[in-house]
């Protein structure tokens, strides 16, 4: 029997998710953090590391080009990819330099520090001041993590 799905609420767009990125916040995102949601949010996010770090690493250097003859090769997706996370990271109170793409234990560092503070129980609200929730937080690593491994699993040869 096929799963049913319910629609529970409805978030308005933004030119972000026009894009394709998520960037809604549906009210349940303000629901407290639990031990058990915090431990989802950071299994899926460390899964979702360790499935992008896997095919990088023997990914080809350079990538197919996207339908529109562009598109980043390996390293400078790798590159956007922990960017993104540096950033992202600040969104939840955790501040980093932008480690090379080449230093393991700077990455590891950045990482280790998002999966600690993701992995606290809360109230819901932002993690800083003018932050994400755990909950968004979690969702946009995630989702941008494997959009970039299926992107670089499509544009290889």
């Amino acid at each position: 029997m096929a799963a049913r799905l319910c629609v529970v609420e409805r978030v308005a767009g933004t030119a972000t998710t026009e894009f394709g990125a998520p960037d809604g916040r549906p009210a349940a995102d303000g629901a407290p953090v639990t031990a058990a949601v915090a431990g989802r949010h950071t299994r899926l996010l460390r899964a979702a590391w360790a499935a992008f770090d896997t095919y990088a690493a023997t990914a080809p250097e350079s990538l197919r080009k996207g339908p529109r003859g562009g598109g980043r090769d390996r390293d400078t997706m790798i590159d956007h990819v922990v960017g993104a996370e540096t950033a992202y990271a600040r969104k939840i109170g955790v501040k980093h330099r932008q480690p090379p793409i080449n230093d393991r234990t700077a990455i590891g560092a950045l990482r280790d520090d998002i999966i600690a503070t993701l992995d606290q129980t809360g109230d819901g609200g932002p993690l800083t001041g003018n932050g994400w929730t755990a909950r968004y937080a979690a969702r946009r690593f995630v989702w941008h993590v494997l959009d970039h491994l299926w992107e670089m699993q499509d544009r290889s040869p």
